[in-house]
This record gives structure tokens, sequence and C-alpha cells, in this order.
């Protein structure tokens, strides 16, 4: 089955992911979207990661980090959700294929770490909300 690839859209209309992209060095922005694409095509089950694509473990459990590094040592990450079901489900979620859904970015400096504080605020919040609506929030 084909995979799509869309963008969560918070309450308040914004589209986090979106907005990180829009803020980033554009060869950096260029390779996280080739990466989506790759991803999506292979389709992401069967995708290996290469280090480019990671599932996250612990408190991150179920999300999935695109990974770019820039020249200067700076990491970008984009968070996603792989948003797979029956066809009755993909439909009361809104979608008629299953999807990777791009929650939020997040860049740091080389070598240091997110705090559980910044996934919560700026990953996992939104996942949340975006999991707990029907249909899903998503950019159109």
């Amino acid at each position: 089955m084909a995979w799509g690839v869309t963008f969560y859209r918070s309450s308040t209309g914004k589209v986090p992911a979106q907005e990180f992209l829009a803020t980033s060095p554009p060869n950096v922005r260029r390779k996280l979207l080739v990466i989506l694409e790759v991803v999506r095509a292979a389709p992401p089950p069967a995708f290996s990661g290469g280090g480019m694509w990671e599932a996250m473990h612990g408190t991150m459990n179920g999300y999935y980090e695109v990974r770019a590094t820039r020249p200067g040592r700076r990491n970008y990450r984009l968070y996603c959700i792989l948003d797979n079901g029956t066809k009755t489900e993909l439909a009361k979620r809104g979608f008629d294929e299953p999807h990777i859904v791009v929650i939020n970015g997040l860049v740091k400096a080389n070598a240091s770490l997110f705090s559980d504080g910044d996934y919560r605020r700026h990953v996992r919040k939104l996942g949340e909300h975006y999991r707990a609506t029907l249909p899903r929030p998503v950019a159109a």
C-alpha cells in the first residue's frame, strides 16, 4: 500500500514542522524533505534507517526521527508518527492511505541532548493532540 506524507496542524492552526522547515537552511530543508520522500517510497516499515530515519525509544517510543547535520555541526531533526491501520480506521482519521505525519522539528548543537522537557513540550504534547483528534488535524 502507498504511503503519504502530511504535516500536523495544531489547534491554533499553526503547522509547527512547516514553520521549522521554513527557518532551516535551504540545504538542510531539502535534505530532510528528500529523506521523507525516500522513506515514504520504501515504505516506512521496510526502510532500514541508515542513520537518517530512526525509531525513537523510551518516552519517545512511537516517534521517528529524520536526521540532517549542517556544516558547523548543527543537528536538525524532524519528529514523525506513522499513522497506519485498516481502511476503516484510516477513513475515520480522514485518510485513504497510511501516512508519515511530521509533527515538529528541533535543532541542537553537536554532541548535545534534548531534555525530556523539550521532547514533551515540542513533540509529545503535539503528538498526543494529533492522536486524540478525529479526523486527524493535518495541513491541507
